[in-house]
């Protein structure tokens, strides 16, 4: 049990709601660590009295992260933390890094690695913009927050742009990679959408069959106009969520 959770500013001059000031509060809290996987909290009326604002508030804050998957309420239990959703903004970088950078200690596993005919790729590789006898890598790989699996990620990459081997790709990511043969990324196409969990892909993400994921195309272009890369990966929605910050043209 987590008691007397204290230091959290509440700004009553503030037009942003007190809940809301509360409950972004408590999520930096779960996403620093400093409420870690497990932890459970005081009921709504000891923390409103502990942070001085109304029950209502409270039970209001509360709702907002059992609404972002940050905590759930469990009868006999109380108010429990979860392990926090991975929250990834919409911009041309890649999963690895990302993690890396929120520090939630990205693993890879990779499935399979070969180098295949880009006419002989059942996809549709036509953003590519290459030959049909143009060599084109071909990666199959599981991505994991520690160890829980997370993506399910499928890349091609023409041949020519960089030499991949599986040992490079568990130990970092796709993007790196072509960084360091030079290449500077420049503009991705990007397709977000939702699908259901086929049995495959349900035991590779540890998942039961049917249940929502999050799905993602991106073709990947250099400063020259170059299609570097093309990936399709899937996502665990319970643990995975895309970020957009939006503003009037």
């Amino acid at each position: 049990m987590v008691r007397g959770v204290t230091g959290v500013p509440v700004d009553r001059s503030s037009p942003v709601p007190l809940y809301f000031q509360v409950a972004r509060s408590l999520q930096e809290l779960i996403t620093s660590g400093r409420l870690p996987p497990g932890a459970r909290l005081d009921n709504e009326i000891q923390l409103a009295q502990d942070l001085g604002v109304s029950r209502p508030t409270m039970r209001k804050a509360i709702q907002y992260l059992v609404d972002r998957g940050l905590v759930v309420r469990r009868r006999g239990v109380g108010t429990q933390v979860v392990q926090a959703k991975v929250h990834r903004p919409v911009e041309l970088s890649s999963l690895f890094d990302d993690l890396a950078a929120a520090g939630q200690s990205p693993r890879t596993r990779v499935l399979s690695l070969g180098l295949r005919a880009a006419g002989a790729i059942d996809d549709d590789l036509t953003d590519l913009a290459l030959a049909d006898d143009a060599e084109v890598w071909v990666v199959e790989r599981l991505r994991l927050t520690g160890d829980e699996p997370l993506a399910l990620m499928h890349n091609y990459v023409p041949a020519d742009r960089v030499r991949l081997t599986e040992e490079l790709l568990e130990n970092a990511g796709l993007y790196q990679l072509l960084r360091e043969t030079g290449v500077l990324f420049k503009v991705a196409s990007q397709t977000i959408g939702a699908r259901v969990a086929s049995a495959p892909i349900a035991r590779a993400l540890g998942i039961g069959r049917g249940v929502p994921l999050l799905t993602m195309r991106r073709t990947a272009f250099d400063d020259r106009g170059r299609a570097i890369e093309l990936g399709e990966h899937v996502y665990r929605a319970d643990r995975y969520s895309f970020d957009l910050t939006l503003t009037i043209p």
